[in-house]
């Protein structure tokens, strides 16, 4: 819920113009101690949990999915839903790809209400999040009109089968490039770019590590010596998924799958996947 914030004035309270917090109804309404999850303007709508999650109801209730998973993180500022739609990827052989959405909704006022198209590879579990330039995310902003776009979104959702369709495409189509000819360290150099500032010492090494850990799961990483991946450019995609979902030291489970799905990791295989796709075409051969 919305409630006002107050600041002291000349030995007053008085009350901040255009300005709330959001906090939990259910410990306002027990007197028990929050934490404001964010602040926000007059313009800002809520959504609460039940609403966010209905809006995958209709693809579930038509059996064009089936809930999976749900949780928070933090101290409830975003929740999360998983929805699995019932056919998978298979890649090569038994690598086996299966399709999710994940929806995300969050009480803090830094972000929409985002729906994401978020395939996770059987055999390792990794997240393969899709490349922000490819527009597989659609998202509705916590405006006045909300509800109404919430509504209609729902049409959007025939575009879901399309979307998968293009990255089942991608996916088998990486499995054929083999990284010969010095194509995986200019696909890891391009994926972990030189830091802006060369003397910045730390922020090359940082960038050596991630390369060659990344170079070591194209390798070594779970699934990626079968046979039809091993050597392939869907063998590196995947490393760097693996590094970034499974590899990377976080402080706490809620840290980690912030940045799998919403941070930096997230941004770092949108970008592995955006290159490869662009690398396709050029060393198909």
């Amino acid at each position: 819920m919305k409630v006002p914030l107050y600041a002291e004035q000349a030995g007053h309270r008085v009350a901040v113009k255009d300005t709330f917090g959001i906090v939990r109804t259910d410990l306002w309404a027990s007197g028990t101690d929050y934490d404001v999850l964010g602040i926000v303007g007059s313009e800002y709508t809520l959504l609460q949990n039940k609403e966010a999650f209905a809006f995958f109801d209709p693809i579930v209730g038509e059996g064009a999915a089936i809930y999976h998973t749900a949780g928070v993180l933090g101290g409830g500022e975003r929740i999360w839903i998983l929805a699995k739609l019932p056919d998978d990827i298979r890649v090569a052989g038994d690598d086996i790809v299966n399709k999710y959405l994940l929806l995300s909704n969050s009480h803090d006022g830094t972000s929409a209400v985002q729906v994401k198209f978020t395939p996770i590879r059987v055999v390792c579990e990794n997240t393969l999040t899709m490349a922000l330039s490819q527009g597989p995310t659609i998202r509705v902003a916590h405006t006045r009109h909300l509800h109404e776009r919430l509504r209609h979104a729902e049409k959007l959702f025939g575009i879901v089968h399309k979307r998968f369709d293009d990255i089942e495409k991608a996916f088998t189509a990486m499995v054929a490039v083999q990284m010969k000819n010095g194509r995986l360290p200019e696909y890891l150099q391009l994926v972990f770019p030189d830091p802006q500032d060369p003397e910045n010492e730390k922020a090359k090494k940082r960038v050596d590590v991630s390369r060659a850990r990344a170079e070591y799961f194209f390798g070594n990483g779970k699934g990626n010596n079968q046979g039809g991946v091993r050597g392939t450019l869907w063998a590196a995609y995947n490393g760097i998924a693996e590094l970034v979902d499974h590899r990377q030291t976080q402080q706490s489970d809620d840290r980690r799958l912030d940045s799998v799905w919403f941070g930096s990791g997230y941004t770092t295989k949108a970008r592995a996947f955006d290159i490869a796709r662009t690398k396709i075409e050029a060393w198909c051969n």
